[in-house]
């Protein structure tokens, strides 16, 4: 691929990724779509994307193929690999030759030759000191990832890491909306309560207020509880003496 066919290759998938990232998406669909870019882009036959769990343990995500599947569970099950190594260490680990990687990654170098895999590349998915997870390229090959495709591999790797990183805060953000708008639901319906406690115990904002607090805490429950029982009439707040529930 020349370098102006590359560029317009790199434009268009990106603009792609960049589509999905628009509205409510699919964090799972959108690394198995970078997963395909990377195979389209890349002088590369396989790739598949890891990411850390919950309990900073990784899982495979997305892949391209069987075999690459295939290669990244066996790292995975041995502990061990290039794509484990580069999330261990957080740099890039470049294979250029399967065969020759000695004593080391026996079951990976064994799963990459039952798959014809004969050299890898693995990146780092970062979020600025933290490393989330490994995009882990596959050839048929032996040799070194060029300048450019490392390069492009790199970008990708960020991409995946912003499409994560960016469906957790929209999460995160759709939460504290919810919270703040109950939060708001919650004064509301307190208002209305200390209102209502006023008018029927004959005594003014604070002292409703200091009763409702007291009834709550003494039964231990929410005061958003206590209001709405105040509110609906379920629940009875003299100015003095216990609470009784209205007949």
């Amino acid at each position: 691929m020349t370098g102006v066919d590359r560029d317009a290759a790199l434009s268009a998938a990106l603009i792609r990724l960049v589509d999905t990232l628009t509205g409510e998406y699919d964090v799972v669909e959108v690394l198995h779509a970078i997963a395909l870019e990377c195979v389209e882009l890349l002088e590369v036959d396989a790739a598949g994307l890891l990411l850390v769990d919950a309990r900073g343990e990784l899982e495979l995500v997305a892949s391209t193929s069987e075999g690459a599947d295939f290669v990244e569970v066996m790292q995975l099950n041995a502990g061990d690999g290039p794509c484990i190594r580069s999330f261990r260490t957080g740099t890039i680990i470049s294979v250029p030759d399967v065969r020759a990687t000695g004593t080391d990654w026996a079951h990976f170098r064994l799963a990459a030759a039952q798959r014809g895999y004969a050299s890898a590349y693995a990146v780092p998915m970062r979020l600025r000191s933290e490393v989330i997870g490994t995009v882990g390229l596959f050839r048929t090959r032996t040799g070194e990832l060029d300048g450019a495709d490392a390069a492009v591999a790199q970008a990708l790797a960020a991409f995946a890491t912003i499409a994560i990183v960016h469906e957790r805060t929209a999460r995160e953000s759709t939460m504290l909306a919810e919270q703040l708008q109950r939060a708001l639901e919650s004064r509301v319906v307190l208002e209305q309560a200390k209102g209502v406690l006023a008018e029927s115990a004959g005594v003014d904002m604070d002292e409703a207020f200091r009763l409702l607090r007291q009834h709550a805490r003494s039964r231990n429950l929410t005061l958003r509880a206590v209001a709405e029982g105040v509110v609906d009439r379920s629940l009875v707040i003299p100015a003095a003496g216990p609470a009784r529930p209205e007949e």
